[in-house]
């Protein structure tokens, strides 16, 4: 064990209100945990973890997108993808196809019992969002996804995919 002088020991905690304001950071450490424990618990009884979740997800929602596109999208390696999707593959909740034009080009598209688990996923995590709405004071939710998308549109690739799939909070004309 490293000996460390009792001098270097900090022994203060952070105050909520210093240099850094802490609210919303542990807001969104205690929100992100309950908001990935109702999938974790569904996915647990598949042996899967949150890496196969983001990738039903994202391949549910894009059909036929290439592994080149899911990780640029996910901002992950190859080698931390491939794992993953071939448990995905092997156990028929993804299905692979070679492109149409470049053979090689793998798409991936979700199988019936993938797109049943990515439902059964969205359910469980749109009941929290709910839930938490009903028992927030009227607030505009344009309001909630503006911030959200503004934390996460830093990314080029989460800008085009929020651009391709119509994620805004403007007003339908």
């Amino acid at each position: 064990m490293l000996r460390v002088d009792r001098a270097e020991i900090v022994d203060e905690p952070l105050p909520t209100l210093g240099t850094v304001d802490f609210r919303i950071i542990e807001l969104f450490f205690f929100a992100y945990r309950e908001f990935t424990g109702d999938a974790d618990e569904i996915l647990a009884e598949y042996g899967f973890g949150r890496a196969h979740h983001r990738i039903l997800h994202f391949v549910n929602r894009a059909p036929g997108m290439t592994i080149a596109d899911l990780l640029d999208l996910l901002q992950i390696t190859k080698q931390s993808l491939s794992r993953v999707l071939r448990q995905l593959i092997d156990e028929g909740f993804i299905h692979q196809l070679p492109g149409d034009e470049d053979r090689r080009q793998r798409r991936l598209y979700p199988t019936r019992k993938g797109r049943e688990l990515t439902l059964e996923l969205s359910r469980a995590q749109v009941r929290r969002i709910d839930a938490a709405l009903q028992m927030t004071p009227p607030l505009d939710v344009r309001q909630v996804g503006a911030f959200l998308g503004r934390m996460a549109s830093d990314r080029r690739a989460a800008q085009d995919w929020f651009a391709r799939k119509e994620i805004n909070w403007k007003d339908p004309t």
